[in-house]
């Protein structure tokens, strides 16, 4: 019998509102590792302050994973536009929040995003919900970044797009090296954004300033 998709897929679809619905199969099964865990670890998962840890976590961990569920290059293609504007669009400070799948403990900061149509658009929203969709996953930030820049230039062809995320991450911080104030940019470019010097330099003079 065919497995039914989890409802957390529905998440961010009907308008992309958030909706806190969980597999309750998925559920059961991860608070039941959750709980081994507490244990392994020398707690007692009975004891008041825990008795609701697991089933918690698994929930949590849901959310916090939904992007595998998500087609983000559907986010763009739902509100893509003609328009005849070809000049740098740029969504800057779009605050992401993923999972290090090394250690499984997070890491957020901010993402900068900018793309030269090529005779389309799409709804400024959808850059950040791609940004979304990506994040939340098990993720490296090298390849949050090139998925970002890659969806973007597969479904709109725009002449350029660029992508620089600066992020803090806690297996630095809490863990290893524990070096408090370290943050990782990683950056990634296509079409005229890699070949032309002066359109780089454009986008992170843009994303390095205030302008409000």
């Amino acid at each position: 019998m065919e497995e039914k998709k989890p409802v957390i897929e529905g998440i961010f679809e009907a308008g992309f509102e958030r909706i806190d619905k969980f597999n309750g199969r998925k559920t059961k099964s991860l608070a039941s590792l959750y709980r081994k865990v507490l244990m392994n670890l020398g707690e007692d998962p009975c004891r008041e302050g825990l008795l609701d840890t697991p089933e918690r976590v698994a929930k949590a961990m849901q959310f916090f994973t939904h992007g595998y569920f998500i087609k983000p290059e559907e986010i763009l293609g739902a509100s893509k536009f003609h328009e005849d504007y070809r000049q740098m669009v740029i969504v800057k400070d779009i605050e992401l929040y993923s999972l290090c799948e090394h250690h499984m403990v997070p890491f957020f900061g901010k993402a900068h995003v900018a793309y030269i149509p090529n005779g389309y658009i799409t709804g400024l929203s959808k850059i950040a919900r791609v940004v979304e969709a990506y994040a939340r996953r098990l993720q490296v930030q090298e390849r949050l970044t090139m998925q970002i820049r890659d969806c973007i230039q597969e479904t709109l062809n725009p002449l350029g797009v660029a992508v620089v995320i600066e992020a803090k991450h806690l297996c630095m911080v809490m863990r290893g090296v524990q070096k408090q104030n370290s943050v990782t940019t990683t950056s990634a470019f296509t079409g005229c954004f890699l070949k032309d010097n002066r359109t780089r330099e454009e986008f992170v003079h843009m994303i390095g300033i205030k302008l409000h």
